[in-house]
């Protein structure tokens, strides 16, 4: 699992803004640095809803702060643009559907109860903007939601 001070795996995964397009964390590290990844389970599920509306009403502190705030989940692209219009999200979603970049940063996890593998731990990544990891928080409760004040001063701490 990455953790604070290593280097962010770099990716190349579609982005889930309204529209869908390529999003590579490298490309995108000199303009919108730092990158705020939110990593959430699944789509349209009481927590990730709740946590990823919850960055929503925090956006403008992290836009304040010069930072970008990415959504990350296993879901298609076409169901993050969804659950962003469902959510009125305007932030972007990643899709990392094949789970490359779960693996990368070591963050899977499966519900076998459930039938569902391979989807991410709830995790926070702050990434700066000489793509190493300048904050790290993963849980393995999914009901367990970030410090946002914390993510937030993680931020604040890059300025």
């Amino acid at each position: 699992m990455v953790t604070t001070g290593d280097a962010a795996p770099d990716f190349t995964v579609p982005l889930a803004n309204g529209d869908i397009e390529e999003f590579s964390l490298s490309e995108r590290l000199e303009a919108e640095a730092p990158i705020v990844l939110a990593f959430f389970p699944g789509a349209f599920t009481s927590v990730c809803t709740t946590e990823m509306c919850a960055f929503q009403d925090r956006l403008a502190g992290f836009n304040d702060l010069d930072a970008t705030v990415y959504g990350v989940s296993r879901d298609s692209p076409f169901t993050l643009n969804e659950f962003r219009e469902q959510n009125d999200l305007e932030f972007g979603l990643l899709s990392d559907y094949n789970q490359d970049v779960i693996d990368d940063y070591g963050i899977a996890m499966d519900f076998a109860d459930l039938g569902v593998y391979g989807v991410s731990k709830r995790s926070v990544f702050v990434v700066d903007g000489d793509g190493q990891i300048a904050y790290s928080w993963v849980s393995d409760d999914p009901g367990v939601e970030p410090e946002y004040d914390e993510v937030q001063a993680a931020v604040e701490d890059l300025s």
